[in-house]
């Protein structure tokens, strides 16, 4: 009986692969048919054909890496952050929110509201892996897909409906992101991506959820306006002062007067209270970066003064980088010498836009780069690898006194220009012959 066993285990497990596979090579066809349906639909110029979005969100995802690693932590009230009492709060499992514990909070005040939570260093190399393996997945699977963060993606499914259905197929690949990479991750489907945003959060912990057109504005109605994308603490508080507290009242205002009350942003927020959102997905690219280089008056072999460049240079461009609301993966120096050799060398990292963590990078590929001890014609640093996202990767790293100096001096960059305030070392310093 036991080879009878093995038999039937062996035949099973035998199937499954069949299975998968001939679901991934679905997954790969209905690709291509759906950007051929799309060309056709551009040339035809189709008006009837829906349009079906997704938005995905890793569930606490720094919680759930976590867990990945260490089992013991599953069902247990978990925050990920720093572990001193002047650091910051990163991430917090459900089990520790309902005490009131939530993200960038001080972990201090965090510990006095859940005394008997767990409390992890953040692994940011852990977190940019786990990232890029869901992106490869997701990727592979949809026809156009937006990475908004290294949590968060938006799939247009348009013409999928034609073919093989978006509700099955979305069922399908959240089954498969849970089997490659173990983490719990939650969808929802609608025509744009304002709802399928909103809606998602009403899906999690680790479900699905689904608005059919037509029921766009139904759903959003009676909801609080802090739910709505674009609605932060002061035009929520101005709102309310009005008496406005559902989207429903807020979708009945007349666009003149939410033009009056609050500009270009008031048009805006109507149309997206009465859940209309045309906005595209932008197909996701590794390809977009932002960098500088300086060509000096002067060949120079000076190495204080080298690294006081890449200093401000990178100083400058994680600036820009929080400006744009993005988090880089990977960083580049560059090096011309007088004879015009040209060198560089890149390094993959965990997605970020911290200073001081850009700096000791840039700093590290430039002390392996600079190795002829020639004189030297140009430097430069660039930043690739750019998505979508916050700050709240590195909360892990710093105090709550350094959050709030990086803020305070954003904010000065914001008002008097990007020059008003830097590092010591990266001040102008002529360069020794």
């Amino acid at each position: 009986m036991d080879w009878l066993i093995k038999y039937r285990q062996s035949f099973t497990n035998c199937l499954g692969y069949i299975r998968n596979s001939m679901i991934k090579s679905i997954f790969v066809l209905l690709k291509n048919l759906v950007f051929l349906e799309g060309k056709l639909t551009k040339e035809m110029d189709w008006q009837d054909t829906k349009r079906f979005v997704a938005h995905l969100d890793l569930d606490t995802f720094f919680v759930s890496v976590e867990r990945l690693k260490n089992s013991q932590f599953v069902g247990k009230p978990l925050i990920v952050g720093g572990l001193s009492d002047r650091g910051v709060v990163a991430a917090c499992s459900y089990e520790t929110r309902k005490f009131g514990v939530h993200s960038a909070m001080p972990m201090k005040l965090a510990l006095r509201l859940c005394p008997h939570a767990i409390v992890v260093r953040g692994d940011s190399d852990s977190y940019s892996y786990y990232s890029r393996l869901v992106t490869d997945v997701v990727a592979d699977t949809v026809p156009v897909m937006e990475k908004a963060s290294i949590d968060e993606f938006y799939v247009d499914l348009t013409g999928v409906d034609r073919f093989f259905g978006c509700s099955q197929f979305m069922v399908e690949l959240k089954n498969r992101i849970r089997k490659e990479s173990g983490l719990p991750i939650s969808y929802a489907l609608a025509s744009n991506k304002l709802v399928s945003k909103v809606a998602t959060d009403d899906a999690k912990p680790d479900g699905r959820k689904e608005i059919a057109h037509g029921l766009e504005k139904a759903y959003l109605a009676p909801l609080k306006i802090e739910r709505m994308p674009g609605i932060g603490q002061k035009t929520s508080a101005l709102l309310q002062q009005m008496g406005v507290r559902t989207i429903k009242v807020l979708s009945e205002i007349p666009v003149p007067m939410m033009q009056n009350l609050l500009g270009k942003n008031g048009i805006e927020l109507s149309r997206k209270a009465n859940g209309i959102d045309p906005t595209p997905i932008i197909p996701y690219s590794e390809q977009k970066s932002m960098g500088t280089e300086e060509t000096f008056q002067q060949d120079t072999i000076d190495i204080k003064f080298l690294n006081s460049e890449i200093v401000r240079m990178t100083e400058k461009l994680a600036f820009q980088l929080r400006q744009s609301g993005k988090l880089t993966g990977c960083i580049t120096v560059k090096l011309r010498y007088s004879n015009f050799d040209t060198v560089s060398k890149q390094m993959v990292i965990s997605y970020t836009a911290s200073d001081a963590v850009l700096i000791r990078k840039a700093k590290e590929l430039f002390a392996k780069l600079y190795e002829k001890r020639m004189l030297v014609r140009l430097i430069g640093v660039r930043l690739s690898h750019l998505v979508q996202g916050s700050q709240q990767i590195n909360l892990f790293e710093d105090t709550e006194e350094a959050v709030r100096l990086y803020q305070a001096m954003d904010a000065m960059r914001n008002r008097f220009g990007d020059e008003v305030i830097k590092r010591a070392i990266s001040a102008p310093v002529p360069p020794k012959k």
